[in-house]
């Protein structure tokens, strides 16, 4: 199983562990990521603010270069993912606007290949029950809420992936590692995204409800796709709880790094000791690091 791998800018600087995390899971599942050569920024998440067609030829720009491997274009960020996904809808849909991008782009571009989320190509594409056979260390007694954020399946004309209200892929994922994962009603809400830097009193405000929601439900760690997503909650929670007067010390994954540990991978392997909010702490606490297991090597 091949497919072009696009990881964008944040999986470059802020998001480094969610890159690190699915090249291991990845390979271990027989998954061949082909880097895309000289990939350059989508766009998101302020071009299709500024100027439409730019919003669509920056992402086209990647996608064309998989396209002339024949190859579909994995891809980890969530906002990534939506901008290649709105691109690849128009030019299907226009033969006018699949000329124009074309010759915006300088080489040319018919959406043949489909742009995949990571989680799906995970989940959906190598599947379930392959997943569980690679689990050495169960996530045994660890609560977990799954977090989506506002784009992963939203539009749902535009990813068409999951249930846009009541996603259930990362649910299923979380159950087969042997987590638990708590119904909460806040899966898809808005994390705010930059807000958290120029309106701190709209962004903390989303950003603690997320929190306390899951903490509520009885979550004890939240599990997300989004880089994005991540910074917000795990960054930015220690001001959000003093702001509200509260602690909360939530732990925040992704999952390619719960993925990474219930196949017996080290922590640091995987990113998790660059968190701001340390989830090795829960793990050990739950045993999970101390499974009597072998623990595999990175090469």
């Amino acid at each position: 199983m091949k497919y072009a791998y696009y990881p964008g800018c944040s999986l470059e600087a802020t998001g480094k562990e969610y890159n690190q995390s699915a090249k291991i899971v990845a390979r271990q599942l027989g998954i061949e990521l082909w880097e895309i050569p000289d990939w350059s920024c989508c766009g998101a998440t302020a071009a299709h603010n500024a100027d439409h067609l730019l919003s669509l030829a920056l992402p086209a720009r990647n996608l064309a270069i998989a396209e002339k491997e024949g190859l579909d274009v994995a891809v980890p960020c969530a906002a990534c993912f939506n901008r290649l996904r709105a691109v690849e809808k128009e030019v299907r849909e226009s033969e006018t606007m699949r000329a124009t991008i074309s010759e915006i782009i300088g080489t040319e571009y018919k959406a043949s290949n489909t742009t995949r989320c990571m989680l799906d190509v995970m989940v959906q594409g190598v599947g379930l029950e392959k997943i569980r056979e690679q689990v050495v260390k169960p996530l045994s007694g660890l609560k977990l809420a799954s977090y989506y954020g506002c784009l992963l399946v939203r539009p749902p004309d535009l990813t068409a992936f999951d249930d846009p209200e009541d996603p259930v892929l990362m649910d299923n994922l979380i159950e087969v590692l042997g987590g638990e994962a708590v119904k909460w009603p806040y899966k898809t809400e808005c994390c705010g995204g930059s807000l958290s830097t120029v309106r701190k009193d709209i962004g903390f405000r989303l950003i603690y409800e997320i929190l306390r929601r899951a903490r509520d439900a009885g979550a004890e760690a939240i599990v997300t796709a989004c880089p994005l997503c991540l910074l917000n909650l795990d960054m930015r929670q220690a001001q959000v709880a003093a702001a509200n007067n509260d602690k909360l010390n939530l732990p925040i994954f992704y999952f390619t790094e719960l993925m990474g540990v219930a196949m017996g991978y080290a922590p640091k392997d995987l990113g998790l000791t660059t968190h701001f909010v340390n989830p090795v702490p829960l793990l050990e606490a739950k045993e999970i690091l101390r499974h009597p297991a072998t623990r595999r090597e990175t090469a």
